[in-house]
């Protein structure tokens, strides 16, 4: 493999848990980043449309949480020149408070991402998350948020 497709997978590889890092630390200009300014994104019932639109929603409904975590797996990266497709697991926990009981929500699912480099950046073009499967169940926190 040439030295130009492995930086090229590590670039691309650390945008993905960039992103990660951002919707945990609600930070939407990093969110942001990982896209190219026209990139799309698609959550089946939750969101379809610009990126700064997705990202700034997701922040949005991450401000109520008492914690979250994303973690990203099993990354695939197809590379064509200046374009790239991606497969990545991720598994997100999120905390919740319902009334006196803290609740605990996991979901699997998976980011199919279309990649570009414009201008010596890569860039997402296109992100469809699908869903795998969830679950939410009561937690006892070992510690106070």
């Amino acid at each position: 493999m040439s030295l130009r497709k492995l930086e090229d997978r590590q670039q691309i590889t650390e945008l993905i848990y960039r992103y990660c890092r951002a919707v945990d630390r609600i930070d939407v200009e990093l969110g942001c980043s990982v896209w190219h300014e026209d990139g799309t994104a698609e959550v089946k019932g939750f969101y379809s449309g610009g990126a700064r639109g997705f990202i700034e929603k997701v922040c949005a409904n991450h401000r109520a949480l008492l914690g979250l975590s994303h973690q990203i797996s099993n990354v695939i990266i197809e590379l064509d020149g200046a374009r790239a497709q991606s497969e990545s697991y991720v598994t997100a926990t999120l905390r919740v408070r319902d009334g006196e009981r803290t609740k605990q929500i996991t979901v699997w699912s998976r980011y199919i991402d279309r990649w570009s480099r414009r201008g010596g950046r890569w860039g997402i073009d296109e992100r469809v998350t699908l869903r795998d499967f969830d679950e939410i169940r009561e937690v006892v926190p070992l510690s106070p948020p």
